[in-house]
């Protein structure tokens, strides 16, 4: 069997469509993907800032001012005068005066 004009015009338009098709999939998978990636860049960026802003925290609170106040206030006590301090010595070794 020998195929005439009309099938090999079916044969190929068949295939552009198959082919367009494949395209346009192509192209909308695409456009989802670089949506979400515009979404999770976003996402990464607000939660960066969060983490930024945490450890800031953090670190405030952490500090020897507001540790200090907070040990004076809450559990009455107090920074050690030069007087209160005693040096510690441990055994084998030197302790420089």
């Amino acid at each position: 069997m020998t195929l005439k004009g009309r099938h090999w015009v079916m044969l190929w338009l068949a295939l552009f469509l198959g082919v367009a098709a494949a395209v346009q999939l192509r192209q909308t998978a695409a456009i989802r993907t670089a949506s979400r990636m515009a979404r999770l860049r976003q996402e990464r960026i607000t939660l960066e800032s969060r983490q930024a802003d945490l450890e800031r925290r953090i670190r405030e609170a952490s500090s020897r001012q507001v540790l200090g106040k907070k040990a004076q206030e809450d559990l009455h006590l107090h920074f050690p005068r030069d007087s209160e301090q005693a040096p510690l010595a441990i055994p084998g070794q030197t302790v420089a005066p």
